[in-house]
């Protein structure tokens, strides 16, 4: 008899992840910004592209197999991801222009400062 460990262990893994699963991220509020901080293992500063758009902001992430290290291993296992990533976050009026990105061990935080409420806010005369 096989033993199921070795065989059957993560048989589902890949239907079971989705996508945004491989960027697990926290997003609170703080001193007048929205702050997001994702985890992505593998990945270098160079890999990622951030993107705002209408409210929108969109993080994703590609990392390419290196074909000659394939060909050189036959592999049992793979659990390393290779491939594109992205996750989107509406965050309604921000200052864009004031965004700020960190990627540091692993790990990017993005800040977000929200806009002035009392800058955006028209005052409208009645003659």
């Amino acid at each position: 008899m096989l033993p199921r460990k070795m065989f059957l262990d993560d048989m589902f893994d890949n239907f079971l992840e989705s996508e945004p699963a491989k960027m697990k991220c926290d997003i609170y509020e703080g001193n007048g910004a929205y702050n997001l901080e994702l985890d992505m293992p593998g990945f270098t500063k160079e890999d990622i592209n951030i993107e705002y758009n209408k409210g929108t902001l969109t993080i994703s992430a590609e990392k390419n197999e290196d074909k000659e290290e394939k060909e050189d291993k036959k592999y049992i296992r793979r659990e390393r991801f290779y491939g594109k990533v992205s996750r989107s976050f509406y965050l309604g009026e921000i200052d864009e222009d004031a965004i700020k990105a960190e990627f540091k061990d692993g790990t990017l935080k993005v800040v977000a400062p929200k806009k002035d409420e009392n800058i955006s806010k028209k005052i409208i005369n009645i003659n």
